[in-house]
């Protein structure tokens, strides 16, 4: 999957809330050390794994292919990839208005562990807190 691939996939699943990715921040990230990706052009996650923790950067799921396994299959590739990386501890960042993607990581168990204030920006809108999750290994 090439990172203009990725940057539509991540367009289409954040539209309207949110900052986009757009191919040149996905390339320079894959080019950071301990950054890694997986999945395919319907549904991809980027994670990286520094000092045995794992932070999911982004789990994108194209609309059209939602509620069909492919965000729990990448989170569950993620967290493997993770933790043969070392990784100890699994951390993540998601909106306050993203119920979706709470729901599928609370079910795999990751908790709240703190909040970040008006973090994600809206437009029209007053910006949403970012929810911090976190998951031992």
């Amino acid at each position: 999957m090439t990172p203009e691939q990725m940057a539509q996939c991540h367009a289409r699943a954040f539209d309207g809330r949110g900052q986009v990715w757009v191919a040149r921040e996905i390339a320079e990230l894959l080019n950071s050390p301990h950054v890694f990706a997986l999945g395919d052009a319907r549904c991809f996650a980027i994670g990286r794994v520094v000092a045995g923790e794992a932070e999911l950067l982004t789990l994108a799921c194209d609309p059209a292919h939602q509620r069909q396994g492919l965000g729990r299959a990448c989170l569950a590739d993620f967290e493997a990839e993770a933790r043969a990386a070392g990784a100890e501890e699994f951390f993540l960042e998601v909106a306050e208005d993203n119920s979706a993607a709470q729901a599928l990581y609370l079910s795999e168990g990751y908790f709240e562990a703190a909040r970040r204030k008006a973090y994600y920006p809206r437009q029209g809108a007053a910006p949403v807190d970012a929810l911090i999750l976190r998951k031992s290994a």
